[in-house]
């Protein structure tokens, strides 16, 4: 069997769990990791994803990207649940979680040994240094699998993609990055592994998230082209910074989204994203509000938002 039919026997096993996507022209997703409590920031990724997917009729999915194991963040996983429901998003299909995917994961990974795209590394961090480049050192040494990182490899040749808020992007892996990991020693399985695949496996169309995610994509447009998954859009939002120029995360300490103030958060949401005014409502009334007037080109340039925000 050639490497290509061997990759197309694979990938249509695979297509026959992915979602029935053949009538749909827009799928998007929120996707948050519940390594602390949603913040002000999450709620900016929420927002335009939803207001984004309906305005163009689309569908609007969420999945908990909870694969890190050791990061996640007591409690945080309810958090993310609560808010989904205070502030009235509607997804279109039940709630998914990364951590019930593990075997959609391995089945991949058996598709990439057999096209040999893959191999494992024996390198640590103490071997690697500070050097954030890696050079293949493993490459050709045939290592066993077991208890290994494994890594995906990558060409030399430039990944460009027109974003549509941040405009076009481009990066040569092998220039910048190297070789990079899908699987840990310690068995955790990337982000940059998962989200591709529950990518294709929901049938996503858009990704709408921060622009601290930017410099993953051509990660994950590899990996993608590598698999024969389609193409997807993306666009990456400007990222709301804090007092101390740094932007919302939960490693800054942002401060949780407080459910019992959903309409005025969701309207500073809004605001923040340059979209007109609504008016204070239920949230479900709101987002209505917001979606029939939703225009990205209103949406801030750049990769940070001007203001402060908590």
């Amino acid at each position: 069997m050639t490497v290509e039919n061997a990759l197309a026997e694979h990938s249509s096993a695979l297509a026959n769990q992915r979602n029935d996507v053949s009538l749909i022209r827009y799928s998007g997703r929120f996707a948050p990791s519940p390594t602390g409590p949603l913040h002000f920031g999450s709620l900016l990724t929420a927002v335009a994803s939803y207001c984004d997917a309906k305005a163009n009729q689309g569908t609007w999915l969420v999945r908990i990207e909870d694969t890190d194991i050791p990061r996640i963040y007591p409690n945080s996983e309810a958090h993310i649940l609560a808010c989904i429901d205070a502030f009235q998003f509607q997804p279109d299909a039940e709630i998914i979680f990364q951590k019930d995917r593990l075997a959609y994961y391995e089945q991949v990974l058996e598709q990439l040994k057999t096209t040999h795209a893959i191999y494992a590394c024996q390198c640590t961090r103490k071997i690697l240094g500070s050097n954030h480049i890696y050079a293949g050192t493993c490459r050709e040494l045939n290592l066993d699998f077991s208890q290994q990182a494994i890594r995906l490899k990558v060409s030399d040749q430039r990944i460009c993609f027109e974003d549509r808020l941040q405009g076009q992007q481009c990066s040569n892996l092998q220039h910048d990055l190297g070789d990079f990991i899908l699987k840990r020693r310690d068995g955790i399985i990337s982000y940059q592994f998962a989200v591709v695949v529950d990518d294709f496996l929901q049938g996503i169309t858009h990704v709408v998230r921060g622009a601290d995610l930017l410099d993953n994509t051509a990660r994950q447009i590899w990996l993608a082209s590598v698999l024969n998954y389609p193409v997807l859009q993306y666009m990456h939002l400007p990222l709301a910074m804090n007092d101390q120029g740094q932007k919302l995360s939960k490693q800054n300490m942002a401060q949780p989204l407080e459910l019992s103030k959903a309409p005025e958060l969701l309207q500073h949401a809004i605001l923040a994203l340059g979209q007109p005014h609504v008016d204070l409502d239920q949230p479900n009334v709101m987002l209505k509000q917001a979606i029939q007037q939703w225009d990205v080109s209103l949406i801030p340039q750049g990769i940070y938002l001007s203001g402060v925000y908590q």
